[in-house]
């Protein structure tokens, strides 16, 4: 079917799509129904014709806004969380107009979320976009006569955090020995790269062969992981691989011209896939996270002696006097410290916490926390 004089015409998949200009400004959108696409010309063709008679500022929905916000960032790092957490929150607040978003109409949001058992930490991230596109049209987007697409941005009540924080969990030898054999090849792999490089899940599914170095002094590599795949992306990071890492660096070798750890021909989204999720409930801990393979790194390295200079670095801590460009000695220095966590005999200095949950067996909660799955 043609395009009417109405502006309101049929796709080829059946919808009904509106596509009208008015005065400068195009309006488009596709519905279910003909019903659905009139009802919402009519609506913006009237709030236009009020900003062009009285200087009104025309309504917009937060479904727009959210548009807006994701087409202006097509190269934001998060930008898949960022959809995630769209995902999850547009049904309950989507068709609402911007001034009608305030903690009363999000009450249904957080609601549903810890029905799912979704932790607080992890609601605040749903809460604090929503704020942060609240915040952009009241102060940054403007329309062509220069009024911003909301008038003043409402308070969004972020969740208690104190009292409601998971403490971080690292991992047991034994427990380790337990869910290894347990998970998927491709994935046992990955885990077993984390635990000895104490980088972050989406590092490690990210991980790049162009960003490898090798250090033919040391005998094994380092990546060179540019800011824009670094949390904060301040500044490039160095992964150092011990000599565990680099086996399983060596073995990948081949299996894909881009990435290290492919599955399928593909980039692998998460670790904290069904996988994770299914081994970690048959070895008995099924409040395992992954972020916990990182806190396992810190700790077993601390647990071997070394320096918390040398810690931070390898975990990318921020530090007073950390260098920007390591040298060979330098990266002698990290490698070091990451092949003593490849030997539990190296444990000289246990800590307290883990002592006490190793004479208990290595007993776990049975409850299965929220570790949010995306891909």
């Amino acid at each position: 079917m043609g395009r009417t004089q109405t502006g309101i015409y049929s796709d080829p998949q059946g919808f009904w799509c509106v596509d009208r200009i008015y005065k400068g400004t195009r309006l488009r959108n596709r519905f279910a129904t003909f019903e659905e696409a009139e009802s919402w010309l009519i609506y913006q063709l009237e709030q236009l014709r009020q900003l062009h008679l009285f200087g009104t500022r025309p309504k917009r929905t937060f479904d727009q806004a959210a548009a807006k916000y994701l087409l202006d960032n097509p190269e934001k790092v998060s930008l898949p969380q960022d959809i995630y957490l769209l995902e999850r929150v547009m049904p309950f607040i989507g068709k609402l107009t911007l001034d009608q978003i305030h903690d009363g109409t999000l009450t249904a949001y957080v609601k549903d979320r810890k029905t799912h058992g979704l932790a607080h930490k992890t609601i605040n991230l749903g809460l604090g976009l929503v704020r942060r596109i609240l915040n952009l049209a009241a102060r940054s987007w403007r329309d062509e006569d220069g009024k911003t697409w909301l008038e003043t941005v409402p308070l969004i009540t972020m969740l208690p955090l104190l009292g409601f924080q998971r403490e971080p969990r690292p991992i047991t030898w034994a427990e380790q020995r337990r869910i290894m054999p347990l998970l998927p090849n491709h994935l046992a792999k990955m885990v077993l790269f984390d635990l000895n490089t104490g980088v972050r899940d989406e590092v490690v599914c990210g991980l790049k062969w162009e960003w490898e170095i090798a250090i033919p002094e040391l005998g094994v590599s380092v990546f060179d992981i540019p800011r824009e795949n670094v949390k904060g992306r301040k500044r490039s990071r160095v992964l150092v691989c011990n000599k565990v890492a680099q086996n399983i660096v060596e073995a990948q070798r081949g299996k894909h011209a881009e990435y290290v750890f492919p599955y399928g021909g593909h980039r692998v989204e998460t670790m904290n896939n069904n996988g994770w999720q299914r081994a970690r409930k048959l070895a008995g801990i099924p409040d395992l996270h992954i972020h916990d393979l990182r806190h396992t790194v810190g700790m077993r390295l601390r647990e071997a002696g070394a320096k918390e200079e040398t810690i931070a670095d390898i975990l990318w801590h921020t530090r007073k006097g950390m260098t920007a460009h390591y040298s060979v000695v330098q990266m002698d220095e990290l490698v070091t410290a990451l092949n003593r966590i490849t030997d539990e005999g190296n444990r000289t200095n246990r800590s307290l916490a883990m002592i006490r949950r190793e004479q208990l067996g290595n007993e776990s909660p049975q409850k299965v926390p929220s570790e949010r799955k995306m891909g």
